[in-house]
């Protein structure tokens, strides 16, 4: 009923777990980009935060854009299983870098 509803088919599984994944994938997006802007207001407080700043750009390096990837390059691409995970583990080490910047490194400029 549900599949109908939204004309939605799933291959090899249920249309309902495909919406609660989607779904949930969507709340993930809209949770880290909510972190992010608090992380970007208050690197806009003041001087000398661009921790923050570098703080935000690693959770959305890390959450966002693969969440992204993972969902828009199966569907709009014809990138293969090996260069999408290529491309999303990249991301997260960058993502991760950043946070680690962040949290350890370079003092506050």
């Amino acid at each position: 009923m549900m599949g109908s509803l939204l004309q939605l088919r799933a291959t090899g599984g249920d249309p309902s777990v495909a919406v609660a994944v989607l779904a949930l994938s969507l709340l993930s997006l809209v949770l880290s980009l909510t972190v992010a802007a608090v992380l970007v207001r208050g690197y806009r407080r003041g001087p000398g935060r661009r921790g923050m700043l570098v703080l935000a750009a690693g959770l959305v390096l890390l959450t966002t854009v693969p969440e992204l990837l993972r969902i828009v390059l199966p569907s709009a691409t014809g990138i293969g299983v090996v260069g999408r995970s290529l491309l999303v583990s990249g991301c997260e080490l960058l993502g991760l870098g950043a946070i680690l910047r962040a949290v350890y490194g370079g003092g506050s400029q």
